[in-house]
């Protein structure tokens, strides 16, 4: 820089140093900005050589850009000083207001710390204010917080002087307009990768959604979107094309309705009882013609942004070929495999559902009752139930049951675990816990306010009216010689028509029930004792008429026992009854009279 004496010098060079800060603010990217630095330094503030040593983020500072020197430039570009060498150099020397100068007189002692340096050969001075190679003049950026952003060095002023009082200022003034524009650099590249990065963000999303409408759209099973709270909580926004085919309705339809619309009505509790994140239910839904498929269905919530609205996401499995499987299975287990009809444990169930531990005919009053419960005793224990049948307590046993195939599946029900009673004779059913039979309502429940409809028997063959559970005990007559002569073919096919008689004989609600072999038995409520007595004679009749079989007509007769279940009983107990009448109505009658064919 010339003599700053002069004004017009002056002029000069404040014209060229606006020139070079204007270059400052056209730099594209943050390396730019830094070569225009130094680059400006050489070209307009009259240095020959210039270096930007630029703040990392772990402070220290790395050589970003230089000018005036390829050779140095190569050397020591990128090279990194640690920050307490350069805050050493910034208090050591002479403070020039915002800048610092080391004389070469004290900067001997940095020639070995880490900030890298260059070396230039030249005459010691020969006077006061000649510039001398190994002085050094730095001039610190700070940003707008007050932290250090940078540092600029200086070397080789090219009128060969330290700088005077302008030059100085205008190093300072040039030093302070770098730092806004690293800052605004700095700023720009910030902001242009976050641009990169949302845009990239942006990308992400719309693959994803992309991936999320492929796997809703086009899911082998049926998907929805449902509000969230609100009055229209629950309401149907999307369904996929799975969903739509399964419950045969558009989907322009779908969305005018909730899950709660298409569930059947035996299901909504289960549906209400189901949580919105990570609920599953097993249950029906509407379809168009009426009918109702059985689904699965899996909820989790999904939020539309951080802050956004949730939304239900529920996956809709179309289970009715397992549900068909179960009940095939549970049917299996239920019921005889060669007539269809319930077998033995499932008339255990049936049976053991009605009846509960508790003999009709004890009946203790609120007031024993509320003396028993003081008195530290345990409910009715001091009444002993002795009885095998209940007396006429006021409660007729009109329950009823639910049809041949309505009753809930019993097949491990207690009993006997095969079809029914191995042996013949009336200790058949004997061995058996009097109690265990499934459906039996607990004794803890027995008392005169419990709700349990009890069963009670008439107590004669004489019909006074009383009406209850007639269990008929069905064996047949001269099955066994069919069998024997014409095989288990021929057998077969008379139980099969047998059970269809015996069920075509009786009511709807009856139950009729194979035990095994050729033993039948039909179960009835509501029947008085000469009810029951013409039913049995009814059931018989049907029996005895030939049955056709191959091309030949066989005939069986039939045995009928008539026993009456009662509460207090057990379900075996009540069994065993009706077949000891069973064989003693066999035993009244001849064998000519027995076989019927």
């Amino acid at each position: 820089m010339e003599t700053e004496s002069e004004p017009y010098v002056r002029l000069a060079t404040l014209r060229q140093l606006h020139r070079v800060v204007a270059e400052l603010n056209t730099a594209r990217s943050l390396a730019d900005t830094l070569q225009t630095v130094v680059d400006g330094i050489v070209v307009g503030l009259g240095y020959e050589l210039a270096c930007v040593n630029l703040v990392r983020p772990d402070g220290d500072l790395v050589v970003a850009a230089f000018a005036g020197d390829p050779a140095a430039e190569a050397l020591i570009t990128g090279r990194v000083g640690s920050r307490a060498s350069w805050e050493r150099r910034l208090t050591m020397g002479e403070s020039w207001d915002g800048l610092r100068f080391i004389p070469h007189t004290e900067g001997w002692v940095l020639m070995e710390d880490d900030v890298p340096q260059w070396h230039t050969d030249g005459p010691d001075p020969r006077f006061e204010d000649e510039w001398h190679p190994e002085d050094r003049l730095y001039a610190p950026m700070y940003a707008s917080g007050g932290e250090l952003l940078g540092v600029i060095s200086v070397d080789r002023p090219r009128n060969g002087r330290r700088p005077g009082a302008w030059g100085r200022e205008a190093l300072q003034m040039y030093a302070f307009q770098a730092a806004i524009a690293i800052s605004n650099a700095r700023l720009r590249a910030n902001m242009q990768r976050a641009l990169v990065r949302l845009e990239r963000e942006q990308q992400a999303l719309r693959a994803s959604e992309e991936s999320f409408r492929q796997a809703f759209e086009y899911a082998p099973s049926g998907m929805a979107i449902a509000e969230m709270g609100g009055d229209q909580h629950g309401r149907l926004l999307r369904t996929n094309d799975a969903l739509c085919r399964l419950l045969g309705r558009p989907a322009s339809v779908l969305r005018r309705y909730s899950f709660s619309d298409l569930v059947h009505p035996e299901d909504i509790g289960t549906l209400l009882r189901t949580s919105a994140e990570g609920g599953r239910a097993e249950l029906r839904l509407g379809r168009r013609d009426g009918t109702y498929v059985w689904v699965s269905l899996r909820n989790s919530v999904v939020a539309d942004a951080a802050d956004g609205p949730r939304f239900l996401l529920t996956h809709v499995e179309d289970i009715e070929e397992r549900k068909r499987h179960e009940l095939q299975l549970a049917h299996r287990a239920s019921h005889d495999s060669l007539t269809g009809l319930p077998n033995s444990a499932e008339l255990r169930a049936r049976l053991g559902a009605r009846l509960c531990r508790r003999p009709q005919s004890v009946r203790a009053s609120a007031i024993e009752a509320l003396d028993a419960a003081f008195e530290g005793r345990d409910g009715y224990d001091g009444h002993a139930a002795h009885g095998g049948h209940a007396g006429h307590g006021g409660h007729a046993g009109h329950g009823g049951h639910a049809g041949h195939d309505g009753h809930p599946v019993g097949a491990e029900a207690g009993g006997a675990g095969e079809h029914g009673f191995h042996a013949d004779g009336p200790d058949r059913f004997a061995g058996a816990d009097p109690f265990e039979f499934p459906g039996a309502p607990p004794a803890a429940s027995d008392g005169p306010y419990d709700h349990h409809v009890h069963t009670v028997a008439p107590a004669t063959d004489i019909d006074d009216g009383t009406k209850g559970l007639a269990v008929l005990f069905c064996d047949l007559d001269g099955f066994k010689s069919i069998n024997d002569r014409f095989g288990h073919h021929t057998g077969d096919a008379v139980l099969i028509e047998v059970a269809r008689r015996l069920t075509t004989g009786v009511r709807d609600g009856d139950t009729v029930a194979r035990l095994g072999g050729d033993e039948f038995v039909v179960l009835a409520d509501g029947l008085g004792a000469a009810d029951a007595a013409d039913l049995a004679v009814r059931l018989r009749n049907a029996i005895i008429p030939p049955i056709r079989v191959d091309g030949r007509a066989v005939r069986v007769g039939a045995s009928f026992g008539i026993g009456w279940a009662s509460c207090g009983m057990s379900a075996d107990e009540v069994l065993r009854s009706a077949d000891q009448r069973m064989y003693i109505e066999k035993r009244s009658r001849s064998k000519a009279h027995r076989r019927a064919g």
